[in-house]
């Protein structure tokens, strides 16, 4: 059981990232455990969480908690895998690796393989095209919150959590009517079990994800066959139709790379832009720099807010074969996870990690995951939409901050935010 001991200072005994109680902590008592198991103990291992139904405990893993020490894992993938699974500390069934990570949750050679054909799906006039979308839908949201009467919102159910799920709908030609099924599943996928996501009466944990994502990928088997005998011009008609070498996606592993776009895509931008207007709130001075700069201060702010919230927390990795790393004797079988939300506030390489600043450069980050072949797909259109989402809000609400105190994800994986009410003046 992990111990909340209020202000004073942690012991190492005392921190155990497997109890769900650590994650239910506030956020800066779980930065200050990390800042503890950086300098003390940067191979921390712990037993592994209480197993789910269907699954087994295993082993235990060490928490990876230095910036260097996850760039030289992340680079050497041959030592460490993916693919027995990098989402998840438990090891899983394999159908739930197909559904719940697509190439996240593979090596090479067939990881390679289906990331060029899916950059290749992404050309210069598909980009511009969504670009155009996520403008206009942003737009058009943060229009809807601007003349409501109260001049109070939930910013996490009008803004963060709808716009980029409709940009990947749009991206991926699925039907209106589809998006809110897509959203449901989605959160229940990364809720990391919040009982507020899942069914009243889940008594089979493994049952409900598989399920989730056996409707998400049935969405998308219906639109690829509607696609492969009528191409349209949206991304889904690019990949059931393209090829790189003579090689297509098969179904699965398109429904797969679905999956990982509305999940991935969607829940790390939506906690990314809620993250931000928090730290804005609390930073009226990085707020008023950002807004008197709008085009010079973004390409640096988007990347410092990526820092900052750390939306995925961590990934595993799983070592194929014995090896010494600085003094450690690591064993074939053993499981690390690197936890990026610690690396981003490492002295080593941060000055004043702690410290929001949105003209921080240089800002070697890895809120999109280390160097290497699993550095994140998405990492450009991720920043295209937090730039455009802020440039909006000042534009349409100057004056918008938090009320009160959000609503936290009870998750390791995923550094949420439910619920978080903002006040501003409305324009009608």
């Amino acid at each position: 059981m992990t111990m909340t001991p209020g202000a004073a200072p942690w012991k190492l005994d005392e921190i155990n990232l497997s109890d769900q109680e650590f994650w239910a902590l506030p956020w800066s008592r779980k930065i200050e455990a990390m800042k503890l198991l950086r300098s003390e103990a940067p191979f921390a291992f712990f037993e592994e969480p209480e197993p789910l139904l269907g699954t087994e405990a295993g082993p235990g893993y060490y928490a990876i908690t230095r910036h260097q020490d996850i760039i030289e894992m992340s680079r050497h993938t041959e030592t460490y895998s993916s693919g027995q699974g990098a989402t998840s500390i438990l090891d899983l069934p394999v159908e739930m690796l197909e559904f719940y990570g697509s190439m996240i949750n593979m090596d090479d050679p067939r990881h390679a393989k289906i990331r060029r054909i899916v950059s290749r799906a992404f050309t210069p006039k598909m980009l511009g095209r969504v670009y155009d979308d996520i403008a206009e839908v942003v737009a058009e949201l943060v229009g809807t919150i601007a003349v409501e009467p109260s001049g109070t919102v939930n910013i996490v159910e009008r803004l963060s959590s709808p716009f980029p799920l409709t940009i990947i709908m749009r991206m991926m030609g699925i039907p209106k009517d589809k998006y809110d099924v897509c959203l449901q599943m989605t959160n229940i996928i990364l809720s990391g079990g919040d009982p507020e996501f899942m069914p009243p009466d889940a008594e089979n944990p493994i049952g409900i994800f598989l399920e989730a994502g056996a409707t998400l990928a049935g969405i998308m088997h219906e639109l690829a066959a509607e696609r492969r005998g009528t191409p349209t011009d949206d991304l889904t008609s690019a990949l059931v139709n393209g090829s790189v070498d003579g090689e297509q996606l098969t179904d699965d592993e398109l429904a797969s790379f679905f999956i990982l776009l509305v999940v991935a895509g969607n829940d790390t931008t939506r906690t990314a832009i809620s993250h931000a207007i928090l730290a804005l709130t609390k930073n009226p001075d990085q707020k008023k720099i950002w807004m008197d700069d709008v085009d010079g201060i973004t390409p640096t702010a988007v990347e410092e807010i990526v820092r900052y919230a750390s939306p995925v927390q961590w990934m595993r990795r799983t070592l194929t074969h014995d090896v010494e790393y600085r003094g450690h004797a690591f064993k074939e079988g053993d499981k690390v996870l690197m936890f990026y939300g610690a690396a981003n506030r490492d002295t080593e390489v941060f000055e004043d990690p702690d410290t929001f600043d949105l003209r921080r450069s240089p800002n070697p980050h890895l809120g999109f995951g280390g160097p290497g072949p699993h550095f994140c797909l998405g990492s450009s259109l991720a920043k295209r939409e937090l730039g455009i989402v802020f440039q909006e809000l000042f534009r349409q609400l100057p004056d918008l901050e938090v009320e009160g105190e959000p609503e936290m994800l009870v998750s390791s994986f995923i550094n949420g935010i439910k619920r978080m009410n903002v006040r501003f003046t409305p324009t009608a």
